[in-house]
Protein backbone atom coordinates (compact mmCIF):
# COMPACT_ATOMS: atom_id res chain seq x y z
CA UNK A 1 0.00 0.00 0.00
CA UNK A 2 0.95 3.64 -0.43
CA UNK A 3 0.01 6.19 1.68
CA UNK A 4 1.10 10.05 0.88
CA UNK A 5 0.28 12.43 3.95
CA UNK A 6 -0.16 15.96 3.28
CA UNK A 7 2.70 16.44 0.65
CA UNK A 8 4.09 19.27 -0.69
CA UNK A 9 6.80 19.71 -3.29
CA UNK A 10 8.45 23.23 -4.41
CA UNK A 11 11.51 23.31 -7.46
CA UNK A 12 12.28 26.54 -5.48
CA UNK A 13 10.92 29.37 -3.98
CA UNK A 14 8.50 30.68 -5.97
CA UNK A 15 6.93 27.43 -7.39
CA UNK A 16 5.07 25.07 -5.32
CA UNK A 17 3.98 22.07 -7.82
CA UNK A 18 2.00 19.89 -5.08
CA UNK A 19 -0.50 21.31 -2.58
CA UNK A 20 -1.11 19.18 0.64
CA UNK A 21 -1.51 15.94 -1.17
CA UNK A 22 -3.51 13.00 0.74
CA UNK A 23 -3.78 9.51 -1.22
CA UNK A 24 -4.17 5.94 -0.45
CA UNK A 25 -3.38 3.43 -2.98
CA UNK A 26 -3.78 -0.01 -1.77
CA UNK A 27 -2.65 -3.14 -3.40
CA UNK A 28 -3.28 -4.36 -6.74
CA UNK A 29 -5.27 -1.58 -7.87
CA UNK A 30 -4.66 0.44 -10.93
CA UNK A 31 -4.90 4.40 -11.14
CA UNK A 32 -4.89 6.61 -14.10
CA UNK A 33 -3.59 10.16 -13.52
CA UNK A 34 -5.45 12.66 -15.56
CA UNK A 35 -4.66 16.53 -15.98
CA UNK A 36 -3.13 18.86 -18.44
CA UNK A 37 0.13 19.99 -18.68
CA UNK A 38 1.46 21.33 -15.63
CA UNK A 39 -1.08 20.18 -13.28
CA UNK A 40 1.76 17.88 -10.60
CA UNK A 41 0.63 14.67 -12.34
CA UNK A 42 4.35 13.43 -12.74
CA UNK A 43 5.67 15.64 -9.67
CA UNK A 44 3.59 13.01 -7.54
CA UNK A 45 4.53 9.95 -9.94
CA UNK A 46 7.93 11.28 -9.10
CA UNK A 47 7.83 10.84 -5.50
CA UNK A 48 6.11 7.60 -5.50
CA UNK A 49 9.42 5.87 -5.73
CA UNK A 50 11.70 8.58 -4.29
CA UNK A 51 12.88 10.04 -7.50
CA UNK A 52 12.11 13.64 -5.73
CA UNK A 53 11.37 14.40 -2.06
CA UNK A 54 8.66 16.24 -0.18
CA UNK A 55 9.21 19.50 0.59
CA UNK A 56 6.96 18.73 3.48
CA UNK A 57 4.43 15.86 4.39
CA UNK A 58 5.32 12.17 4.06
CA UNK A 59 5.44 9.15 1.08
CA UNK A 60 5.09 5.77 2.69
CA UNK A 61 5.65 2.30 0.85
CA UNK A 62 4.21 -0.44 3.00
CA UNK A 63 5.33 1.73 5.63
CA UNK A 64 8.69 2.61 4.26
CA UNK A 65 9.36 6.48 4.03
CA UNK A 66 11.12 7.71 1.41
CA UNK A 67 12.24 10.52 3.59
CA UNK A 68 14.28 8.19 5.38
CA UNK A 69 17.32 7.14 4.26
CA UNK A 70 17.74 3.43 5.49
CA UNK A 71 14.35 3.12 3.99
CA UNK A 72 15.10 5.06 0.26
CA UNK A 73 16.38 2.25 -1.56
CA UNK A 74 14.07 -0.42 -0.33
CA UNK A 75 11.26 1.65 -1.87
CA UNK A 76 13.53 1.50 -5.13
CA UNK A 77 13.16 -1.95 -5.36
CA UNK A 78 9.41 -2.18 -4.93
CA UNK A 79 8.08 0.64 -7.04
CA UNK A 80 9.38 0.63 -10.54
CA UNK A 81 9.35 3.55 -13.26
CA UNK A 82 8.44 3.35 -16.57
CA UNK A 83 8.57 6.79 -18.92
CA UNK A 84 7.53 8.22 -21.96
CA UNK A 85 10.59 7.69 -23.82
CA UNK A 86 11.89 4.07 -24.00
CA UNK A 87 14.91 4.60 -25.94
CA UNK A 88 15.90 6.79 -22.56
CA UNK A 89 15.24 4.27 -20.78
CA UNK A 90 16.87 0.75 -22.21
CA UNK A 91 20.47 0.31 -21.49
CA UNK A 92 21.45 -3.01 -23.15
CA UNK A 93 22.56 -4.27 -27.11
CA UNK A 94 20.27 -6.75 -26.98
CA UNK A 95 16.52 -7.35 -25.05
CA UNK A 96 17.71 -10.30 -23.18
CA UNK A 97 20.93 -8.33 -21.91
CA UNK A 98 18.37 -5.46 -21.53
CA UNK A 99 15.46 -7.28 -19.35
CA UNK A 100 18.97 -8.61 -17.04
CA UNK A 101 20.40 -4.99 -15.95
CA UNK A 102 18.15 -4.31 -13.56
CA UNK A 103 18.15 -7.71 -11.25
CA UNK A 104 22.11 -8.19 -11.96
CA UNK A 105 22.53 -4.04 -10.29
CA UNK A 106 20.50 -5.98 -7.22
CA UNK A 107 23.15 -8.33 -6.96
CA UNK A 108 20.73 -11.33 -7.68
CA UNK A 109 22.45 -14.53 -8.63
CA UNK A 110 22.46 -15.54 -11.92
CA UNK A 111 20.12 -18.63 -11.64
CA UNK A 112 17.72 -16.42 -10.44
CA UNK A 113 18.37 -13.60 -13.06
CA UNK A 114 17.54 -16.00 -15.78
CA UNK A 115 14.50 -17.53 -14.03
CA UNK A 116 12.94 -13.41 -13.24
CA UNK A 117 14.49 -12.07 -17.17
CA UNK A 118 12.22 -15.00 -18.60
CA UNK A 119 9.23 -14.94 -16.76
CA UNK A 120 9.35 -10.89 -17.31
CA UNK A 121 9.58 -11.14 -21.21
CA UNK A 122 6.77 -13.41 -21.01
CA UNK A 123 4.47 -11.51 -19.48
CA UNK A 124 4.96 -8.93 -21.70
CA UNK A 125 4.81 -10.86 -24.76
CA UNK A 126 8.52 -10.31 -25.27
CA UNK A 127 9.91 -13.46 -24.98
CA UNK A 128 9.82 -14.48 -28.65
CA UNK A 129 12.65 -11.07 -29.21
CA UNK A 130 15.12 -11.79 -26.51
CA UNK A 131 17.60 -12.17 -28.79
CA UNK A 132 17.04 -9.43 -31.25
CA UNK A 133 18.72 -5.91 -31.12
CA UNK A 134 17.13 -3.54 -29.40
CA UNK A 135 17.53 -0.98 -31.69
CA UNK A 136 15.56 -3.15 -34.47
CA UNK A 137 12.08 -2.91 -32.40
CA UNK A 138 9.32 -0.86 -33.20
CA UNK A 139 7.97 1.63 -30.66
CA UNK A 140 5.73 -0.31 -28.97
CA UNK A 141 7.61 -3.37 -28.82
CA UNK A 142 11.01 -1.12 -26.95
CA UNK A 143 8.44 0.18 -24.56
CA UNK A 144 7.43 -3.35 -23.51
CA UNK A 145 11.44 -4.05 -23.44
CA UNK A 146 11.54 -1.34 -21.24
CA UNK A 147 8.53 -2.49 -18.86
CA UNK A 148 9.85 -5.82 -18.64
CA UNK A 149 13.47 -4.41 -17.31
CA UNK A 150 11.33 -2.86 -14.66
CA UNK A 151 9.69 -6.42 -13.73
CA UNK A 152 12.38 -8.55 -14.05
CA UNK A 153 13.57 -6.74 -10.45
CA UNK A 154 10.15 -7.62 -8.68
CA UNK A 155 8.72 -4.71 -7.40
CA UNK A 156 5.10 -4.61 -6.10
CA UNK A 157 4.41 -1.29 -7.67
CA UNK A 158 4.76 0.08 -11.85
CA UNK A 159 4.58 3.35 -11.75
CA UNK A 160 4.07 4.59 -16.33
CA UNK A 161 4.71 8.34 -16.38
CA UNK A 162 2.38 8.79 -20.67
CA UNK A 163 4.12 5.42 -21.85
CA UNK A 164 2.56 5.77 -24.82
CA UNK A 165 3.01 8.99 -25.71
CA UNK A 166 5.30 8.49 -28.82
CA UNK A 167 3.61 5.42 -29.84
CA UNK A 168 1.19 5.07 -32.51
CA UNK A 169 -1.78 3.07 -32.23
CA UNK A 170 -0.86 -0.12 -32.31
CA UNK A 171 1.89 0.25 -30.35
CA UNK A 172 -0.51 1.89 -27.63
CA UNK A 173 -2.39 -1.30 -27.99
CA UNK A 174 0.39 -3.29 -27.16
CA UNK A 175 1.18 -1.35 -24.44
CA UNK A 176 -1.78 -1.26 -22.96
CA UNK A 177 -2.81 -4.70 -22.94
CA UNK A 178 0.87 -5.71 -21.26
CA UNK A 179 -0.53 -3.39 -18.85
CA UNK A 180 -3.36 -4.54 -17.98
CA UNK A 181 -2.36 -8.06 -17.63
CA UNK A 182 0.46 -7.32 -15.41
CA UNK A 183 -2.35 -5.69 -13.14
CA UNK A 184 -4.86 -8.38 -13.66
CA UNK A 185 -2.75 -11.76 -13.27
CA UNK A 186 0.80 -10.59 -11.52
CA UNK A 187 -1.33 -8.57 -9.29
CA UNK A 188 1.00 -5.75 -9.48
CA UNK A 189 -0.29 -2.04 -8.41
CA UNK A 190 -0.30 0.32 -11.52
CA UNK A 191 0.31 4.10 -11.41
CA UNK A 192 -0.50 5.21 -15.12
CA UNK A 193 -0.64 8.82 -16.42
CA UNK A 194 -1.79 9.61 -19.08
CA UNK A 195 -3.64 12.27 -21.85
CA UNK A 196 -5.33 9.20 -23.44
CA UNK A 197 -8.99 9.12 -22.11
CA UNK A 198 -9.13 5.87 -23.94
CA UNK A 199 -6.68 4.35 -21.89
CA UNK A 200 -8.01 5.61 -18.41
CA UNK A 201 -11.42 3.67 -19.00
CA UNK A 202 -9.66 0.47 -18.37
CA UNK A 203 -7.93 1.68 -14.63
CA UNK A 204 -10.17 0.80 -11.71
CA UNK A 205 -9.88 4.81 -10.43
CA UNK A 206 -9.04 7.93 -11.78
CA UNK A 207 -7.47 10.85 -10.18
CA UNK A 208 -7.98 14.32 -11.42
CA UNK A 209 -5.15 16.85 -11.44
CA UNK A 210 -5.34 20.69 -11.73
CA UNK A 211 -2.26 23.07 -10.61
CA UNK A 212 -0.87 20.31 -7.66
CA UNK A 213 -3.97 19.07 -6.18
CA UNK A 214 -6.37 15.98 -6.72
CA UNK A 215 -9.57 17.79 -7.56
CA UNK A 216 -11.40 14.61 -8.86
CA UNK A 217 -11.28 11.12 -7.80
CA UNK A 218 -13.66 8.12 -8.50
CA UNK A 219 -14.38 4.74 -10.74
CA UNK A 220 -14.09 5.94 -14.65
CA UNK A 221 -17.80 6.24 -14.77
CA UNK A 222 -18.21 8.16 -11.76
CA UNK A 223 -15.48 10.70 -13.61
CA UNK A 224 -16.18 10.67 -17.38
CA UNK A 225 -19.93 11.10 -16.72
CA UNK A 226 -19.08 14.84 -15.41
CA UNK A 227 -17.95 15.80 -18.59
CA UNK A 228 -18.87 19.69 -18.22
CA UNK A 229 -16.77 19.48 -15.20
CA UNK A 230 -13.77 17.85 -17.14
CA UNK A 231 -14.13 20.13 -19.91
CA UNK A 232 -13.64 23.75 -17.58
CA UNK A 233 -10.75 20.94 -16.43
CA UNK A 234 -9.60 21.35 -19.90
CA UNK A 235 -9.85 18.00 -20.28
CA UNK A 236 -11.18 15.43 -23.25
CA UNK A 237 -13.10 12.83 -22.73
CA UNK A 238 -13.25 9.28 -24.38
CA UNK A 239 -14.84 9.16 -27.97
CA UNK A 240 -17.70 7.38 -27.21
CA UNK A 241 -18.71 9.50 -24.03
CA UNK A 242 -18.29 12.73 -25.66
CA UNK A 243 -21.09 11.05 -28.51
CA UNK A 244 -23.69 10.06 -25.75
CA UNK A 245 -23.36 13.34 -24.00
CA UNK A 246 -24.13 14.88 -27.67
CA UNK A 247 -27.12 13.03 -28.70
CA UNK A 248 -28.23 12.84 -24.95
CA UNK A 249 -28.42 16.72 -25.87
CA UNK A 250 -30.16 16.01 -29.11
CA UNK A 251 -33.03 14.13 -27.04
CA UNK A 252 -31.67 10.42 -27.46
CA UNK A 253 -32.08 8.84 -23.98
CA UNK A 254 -28.58 6.78 -23.47
CA UNK A 255 -27.30 5.51 -20.21
CA UNK A 256 -24.82 7.79 -18.04
CA UNK A 257 -22.48 5.18 -18.19
CA UNK A 258 -21.64 4.31 -21.71
CA UNK A 259 -17.34 4.59 -21.80
CA UNK A 260 -16.71 2.78 -24.44
CA UNK A 261 -17.54 2.16 -28.53
CA UNK A 262 -19.00 -0.78 -27.77
CA UNK A 263 -21.31 0.24 -24.90
CA UNK A 264 -22.64 3.16 -27.50
CA UNK A 265 -23.27 1.05 -30.07
CA UNK A 266 -25.20 -1.39 -27.91
CA UNK A 267 -27.24 1.35 -26.10
CA UNK A 268 -28.04 2.56 -29.76
CA UNK A 269 -28.93 -0.46 -31.32
CA UNK A 270 -30.51 -2.59 -28.81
Amino acid sequence: MIEIKGLHYQYDEDVEALHGIDLTIPDGQFIAILGHNGSGKSTLALHLNGLLLPTSGEVLVDGLNSKEPSDFWLIRQQVGMVFQNPDNQLIATSVEEDAAFGPENLGVEPAQIRKQVDEALAVVGMDAYKDKDVHLLSGGQKQRVAIAGVMAMRPKVLVLDEPTAMLDPRGRLEVMQAVQKLNKEEEITVVYITHMMEEAVAAHRILVMEQGKIVMDGTPEEIFTQVEALKRLRLDVPLAVEMAYRLRQQGYTLPESILTIDELAVALCP
